[in-house]
């Protein structure tokens, strides 16, 4: 049975009303909202700064040149420069990321929940890779090199890895002033308070003793 011309009106206001919604939130309403931290406005995000107030250095960001410190475990540092770290980004929708790595240090698998990453070599040789949704949890995986590119879609577990001699250096530029940073080890193994070991052990399909080292080391 073909929808009543009162349906089809219907459908059409609908779709009318979330394109014009999406727009909305897409399209700015002023030249800039540089973050107000400080503010008690409850909003999606961060609330505008008066623009009167509003000075060139919250726009205005050094020392990404600067080589991160690898000194850890996982031979990696990424220096992140978000509205967190430049007000000036607020309600813009990018922000961007230095990742160092030293000889096979790895930065581990992860996930924005809140934006893709375009990630671009700019020393080294980096494996990458990120995974599928459930059913099929494929692993796209690569080798690149200097001036090599390679994006990882919004919210998918993706890592990347030095499998150079030297150092490596690459930057990310990510669809979204916060974009998260969800640790999948991390979140699993030192959440707060921690997931019942029971839980983990069925998940997991391992001994509950596997479970109490792995949470000792988070």
């Amino acid at each position: 049975m073909l929808p009543s011309s009162k349906m089809l009106t219907r459908i059409v206001s609908v779709l009318t009303c979330c394109l014009a919604l999406a727009s909305v939130h897409s399209t700015p309403l002023q030249d800039f909202c540089v973050a107000e931290p400080n503010s008690k406005v409850v909003v999606n995000g961060l609330a505008c700064k008066d623009s009167e107030l509003v000075v060139a250095e919250e726009f205005h960001l050094t020392g990404l040149h600067l080589t991160g410190n690898t000194s850890n475990p996982f031979g990696f540092k990424a220096t992140p420069v978000t509205v967190a770290q430049l007000p000036g980004l607020n309600a813009l929708g990018i922000s961007m990321v230095r990742l160092d790595f030293a000889p096979w240090g790895l930065n581990p698998p992860h996930t924005h929940p809140r934006a893709s990453e375009m990630l671009t070599v700019l020393e080294g040789t980096l494996e990458v890779g990120f995974i599928t949704s459930n059913p099929e949890n494929q692993l796209f995986k690569k080798v690149l090199n200097k001036g090599d590119v390679f994006v990882f879609p919004m919210g998918l577990i993706h890592f990347q890895r030095n499998v150079g001699y030297g150092n490596a250096v690459a930057v990310g530029a990510l669809n979204s002033e916060s974009p998260g940073v969800i640790t999948i080890a991390n979140s699993v193994f030192g959440s707060n308070p921690s997931i019942p070991t029971d839980v983990l052990a069925k998940a997991f399909q391992v001994d509950q003793n596997v479970i109490f080292q792995l949470l000792a080391k988070f």
